[in-house]
């Protein structure tokens, strides 16, 4: 088969791109939903997908498709999210927060937590458990967001492939877990579904990073693994909105491949463990501050 010659691979580049920026476009000017400050690498590695599995084409094709049909934009927004995760995911984290992070929450005499992009909820099961285990959880509410309905949907849920149970039963014993994790959910079949007791103070609700404002006073927010997928405006953009959601002192919790190095926001905030990108918001009142 012949190799397309270099300037022809720059054109089918270029068409490309050009496709990619008007179904961004069509996507927030017909639904609001803004890509732009996406990482581009990663988007346009979900949009070729998305053009496969629904045979649009091209990328001009599944514009067409977004445009005109109703019912088509949560199969869109399904494939351009990415909730993947797991409980207790980077046990060591967990581990920190039961160890360190715990205590701090004590002092409070009502406790709430913001976990910004929760994906199908691994992560806000998990930290529901270590409150539990804590003596915490009566005076504590997680609020679990996501701009993905499915994947709330989901994570309301709280069922999950069994297959799954192994991993996360020996994370939970490196997290520092006592019991079995066995004693938090029933098995039925292929599935597993979370004790609803879990779900007595989560409050599951739709929130987008990239558009929405502060979405509560939080004593500790939990955001691991999607600013990743952002550019740095918006990663600047969803850490300044963190920064104001937490009160004096409260604490910051990001995923292992991201931090608070170079950002803006980063002198508001004092380590806790950099290496596990856990971070304290200033003690200080800031310019804004009540």
């Amino acid at each position: 088969m012949p190799v397309p010659a270099p300037d022809v691979e720059l054109e089918q580049a270029e068409l490309e791109q050009i496709e990619l920026d008007l179904f961004v476009q069509a996507l927030k000017r017909r639904h609001g939903h803004d890509f732009s400050q996406y990482a581009p690498a990663s988007l346009t590695r979900r949009v070729r997908q998305l053009v496969h599995v629904h045979r649009c084409g091209s990328i001009s094709g599944l514009t067409t498709r977004l445009l005109h049909e109703a019912d088509f934009l949560p199969l869109v927004i399904q494939g351009l999210s990415v909730p993947v995760s797991e409980m207790f995911r980077d046990p060591q984290v967990f581990l920190a927060l039961r160890e360190h992070v715990l205590p701090v929450l004590a002092s409070y005499p009502q406790i709430t937590i913001w976990q910004a992009g929760c994906a199908h909820g691994q992560e806000v099961y998990s930290l529901a458990i270590l409150l539990e285990e804590a003596g915490l959880y009566e005076r504590s509410h997680i609020f679990a967001t996501d701009f993905n309905p499915d994947a709330l949907q989901r994570a309301r849920e709280g069922i999950y492939p069994a297959r799954d149970a192994r991993l996360w039963s020996r994370n939970y014993l490196l997290a520092g877990g006592s019991q079995s994790l066995a004693s938090y959910y029933s098995a039925r079949y292929d599935f597993i579904k979370l004790d609803q007791r879990l779900r007595r103070h989560i409050t599951f609700a739709s929130h987008n990073l990239v558009t929405d404002k502060v979405f509560c006073e939080a004593h500790l927010v939990l955001c691991r693994n999607v600013l990743i997928y952002f550019s740095n405006p918006l990663q600047n953009r969803a850490l300044a909105l963190f920064r104001d959601s937490l009160v004096r002192g409260g604490l910051l919790c990001l995923g292992l491949r991201e931090s608070l190095d170079f950002a803006p926001v980063a002198a508001d905030f004092s380590a806790v463990d950099a290496s596990l990108r856990l971070y304290r918001r200033s003690s200080q009142p800031m310019a804004g501050d009540a």
